[in-house]
């Protein structure tokens, strides 16, 4: 009787990080249901009583009056308010709106009211928003290139205080001789902290700033950014849309900027808090593992074939130094060695790297270059990983067990 594969590390990580995400949403749905929903029906109520009491007192049918009301709910969603406003299609409105489309905020405060505008929108907004997720991950490539270099100084500069690198050194070819330097990244949780401390500096700056000047209190600030920091742009508050400010030009150059360094910051600081739940989620995989070990690798052993091996295990015999970057990366190449099955063909293949790999290593010795290269075995515009994720795991050490 043919046994069912087991459930490989990917598809095992997927899907407890389904569960988990179903779950979430399950329990922040009852937390919001149980806060929102009495306030909600209280509104209700009250609003009821208010229509009839003036209804009654005013001789105004209801059916009258709730004409009256859709017709002014209209005039809202068209951007009229009995305040005056300032102009939700002149350029700088235009161009506020433009901005929250390609950004993907959508505050929905103003939206085209022509059916050539809707048609020029979505044209605009594909190319648009993909140029501008493009820049937010040559962003986050710079910003994490940026915290690396700081973090080794400051670890060259704790080797130099405990003795461990000589005061005279330099960054250079001889970088490969010191063994407490050779493949260092920095770590995913310094990185996760400094963005951190980073981005709640600025909402604690933007908040104080929208608190001065649209009126708005702290916490109802601090609201406001997060939502359209984080790109989810409820639109219940917007900046900038009264009719006149003191010191407008410059509050509106004040806005623009706090709001484009917060996206930038909170969509790189959402990419390193997705590093820390893949390793939370490796780190149950793993507890799950160990649990069903005894019973599982004994019977798998036996019926094991015999033309198929588990690379993870080949490799550690033979401990091989080889730099991820760039190479075998956890979500692509690094499949190889997270004991899936392979052929015979895959065998030989696996040699060969391993062999040119080891070649590579014994020439760059003896000529005195570094030995942690990296060697693309598959050249295509996918081997390194696709997107902020691929990113964040070639320019930042994995948090795992092994490191």
């Amino acid at each position: 009787r043919r046994r069912l594969a087991p459930l490989n590390e990917d598809n095992g990580r997927f899907l407890l990080l389904a569960a988990l995400i179903a779950a979430y949403l399950s329990a922040g749905a009852t937390v919001f249901s149980a806060l929102e929903s009495p306030s909600e029906a209280e509104a209700q109520l009250r609003w009821n009583r208010t229509l009839h009491n003036f209804s009654r007192i005013f001789n105004i049918s209801l059916p009258e009056l709730r004409a009256f009301l859709r017709s002014y709910e209209a005039a809202m969603a068209a951007g009229i308010r009995v305040d005056a406003l300032r102009p939700r299609w002149d350029f700088p409105g235009a161009f506020y709106f433009v901005g929250t489309v390609v950004s993907t905020i959508g505050f929905g405060m103003t939206t085209p009211a022509t059916v050539a505008g809707k048609v020029f929108l979505i044209v605009y907004g594909l190319f648009g928003c993909a140029g501008t997720i493009l820049f937010f991950n040559l962003f986050l490539e710079r910003i994490i290139s940026l915290l690396a270099f700081i973090m080794k100084a400051c670890h060259e500069r704790q080797l130099r205080r405990s003795g461990l690198l000589p005061p005279n050194f330099r960054r250079g070819p001889a970088m490969s001789g010191v063994g407490s330097l050779v493949g260092w990244k920095p770590s995913v949780y310094h990185v996760l902290l400094i963005l951190g401390i980073f981005a709640i500096t600025l909402s604690c700056c933007a908040s104080a700033m929208y608190t001065a000047v649209e009126g708005w209190n702290y916490v109802d600030s601090l609201y406001y950014c997060f939502v359209t920091f984080s790109t989810i742009g409820f639109g219940d508050l917007v900046s900038s849309q009264n009719a006149a400010y003191q010191n407008q030009g410059l509050y509106r150059f004040g806005n623009f900027v706090f709001i484009f360094m917060g996206v930038c910051c909170i969509y790189s600081l959402f990419n390193v808090i997705s590093i820390v739940i893949k390793q939370v989620l490796n780190w149950v995989l793993k507890k799950f593992e160990c649990r069903c070990c005894p019973k599982c690798h004994k019977s798998s052993t036996r019926l094991s074939r015999r033309n198929a091996i588990t690379p993870g295990a080949r490799l550690r015999r033979h401990n091989i130094s080889v730099d991820t970057d760039g190479q075998y990366d956890s979500d692509t190449e690094g499949r190889r060695l997270s004991g899936e099955m392979i052929s015979m063909r895959e065998l030989t293949a696996s040699n060969k790297v391993s062999l040119a790999i080891l070649q590579k290593q014994l020439s760059e010795t003896a000529n005195g270059y570094p030995r942690n290269v990296c060697i693309n075995t598959r050249q295509n515009g996918f081997s390194a990983g696709v997107g902020a994720l691929a990113i964040m795991n070639n320019r930042l050490a994995e948090t795992s067990d092994s490191r």
